[in-house]
């Protein structure tokens, strides 16, 4: 599959949509969401759209959307931050035990 494609109008509504339903508290990857969208392999694409957020109607908590290590960015402290506010605590080496914390979506949604 080519990145237009993935990248075709609507993706980033389908991320905020999919990032809007994680609970406080709860967290998921950039993979994930690029697998529920049934592009497995586009985690940065899915990065990518959560960048350009903030304009949106309906808020995107994007700091519930970690990598696949369970780490925030490089530049992450408001995301540790917002998430620490929510319940997640991160081990000593500054991941979050996703096998706790990770989202798990009803598999009828």
């Amino acid at each position: 599959m080519t990145a237009g494609r993935v990248l075709s109008p609507g993706f980033h509504s389908r991320v905020f949509d999919i990032v809007r339903r994680i609970p406080r508290g709860k967290v998921t990857t950039y993979g994930r969401i690029a697998a529920m969208l049934g592009h497995p392999g586009v985690a940065r694409h899915v990065g990518n759209a959560l960048a350009v957020c903030g304009r949106e109607e309906i808020p995107v908590p994007w700091h519930r959307v970690v990598n696949a290590s369970g780490k925030v960015s490089t530049n992450g402290t408001d995301q540790r931050t917002l998430l620490e506010r929510e319940g997640v605590r991160f081990s000593p080496n500054g991941a979050i035990p996703l096998k706790i914390y990770v989202w798990q979506p009803p598999e009828a949604e």
